[in-house]
């Protein structure tokens, strides 16, 4: 029975460990750029407001636009925004950087943050609503 079982974990490890990861939903940015607007408020694509502008956020590191005024904890995050960190953020901004200064309670469906990272990947600068 040991011999069995000990089996059985060996053949579910190595199914875990070649199974492709998760990959996150492909977004709509137009649908992104209607979700953005409840952002307007702290954010900007161009300008720094409450929060950081989010031009250029992706590939960027988390606490480094010049001049603003971030948390430590942002700033010692060593988190650099990508898709995958981005939306881990966007779903729990708290949990994920404690600390942060970003009093937000995150966007619970996976959906509408694809939506919103695609829409930030295609965003440009100049172009923002206020």
């Amino acid at each position: 029975m040991r011999h069995v079982a000990g089996a059985l974990r060996a053949a579910l490890a190595a199914c875990l460990a070649s199974a492709p990861a998760l990959a996150l939903p492909a977004g709509d940015p137009a649908r992104g750029e209607a979700v953005y607007a409840r952002c307007f408020a702290c954010h900007s694509l161009d300008a720094d407001r409450t929060g950081p502008r989010h031009c250029g956020l992706l590939g960027r590191r988390a606490g480094s636009v010049p001049g603003f005024d971030y948390s430590p904890a942002m700033r010692a995050s060593g988190i650099v925004w990508d898709a995958k960190s981005l939306d881990r953020f966007l779903a729990d901004p708290v949990g994920t950087v404690p600390g942060t200064s970003m009093g937000y309670a995150g966007i619970k469906e996976a959906r509408e943050r694809a939506d919103l990272i695609a829409y930030l990947g295609k965003a440009r600068c100049g172009n923002a609503k206020r």
